[in-house]
């Protein structure tokens, strides 16, 4: 291959013919895949496919997942305690101006800006937090997808449809 790393095909006669490709870089193997079945007209091909430095950067991928979806779900349920304190500020506020107490009204405007900067810092926490969270669904997606290609046909929407089966029961 152009990056030095091996590849092997081999051929054996067993049960109509067995076609064995070793490589360790699964985007290279499902191109074969797919082009050894165009070139031969075949519609439907299933595969054996054992990649363990794939799977294991799967598998860092999915926990990082896991992580993203779990600090999504503390830092929503942050900003839904401070939009609560936001409202009894605001309430707080307007009551103190209808009361006169103009010194009270002020305090609870100032905590009131303090925790609307608070908020904002939380948001660009939140942003860049769904930013990465997207981008490693991307890489789950993109790994499904290298996987499927190295089948053709229904074995390739099986595998597609059992993949994503795996990652919604977190069994990988």
């Amino acid at each position: 291959l152009r990056d030095s790393r091996p590849l092997f095909i081999s051929m054996t006669p067993e049960n109509g013919g067995k076609v064995t490709i070793q490589c360790d870089d699964m985007e290279t193997a499902a191109e074969l895949v797919q082009h050894l079945a165009h070139d031969l007209g075949l519609r439907e091909l299933e595969s054996v496919a054992n990649f363990p430095y794939e799977m294991s950067q799967f598998r860092e991928v999915l926990m990082k997942v896991d992580e993203y979806n779990a600090i999504r779900l503390k830092l929503t349920a942050e900003m839904a305690d401070s939009s609560n304190v936001v409202k009894t500020l605001v309430i707080k506020a307007e009551d103190a101006r209808i009361l006169g107490d103009m010194r009270q009204m002020k305090r609870m405007y100032s905590e009131l800006y303090s925790l609307n900067n608070e908020l904002i810092a939380e948001y660009r926490k939140r942003s860049n937090n769904h930013q990465a969270l997207l981008a490693a669904l991307k890489e789950v997606n993109h790994m499904i997808q290298k996987a499927a290609r190295l089948r053709v046909g229904s074995a390739k929407t099986r595998v597609v449809n059992a993949c994503r089966a795996a990652i919604k029961a977190n069994n990988i």
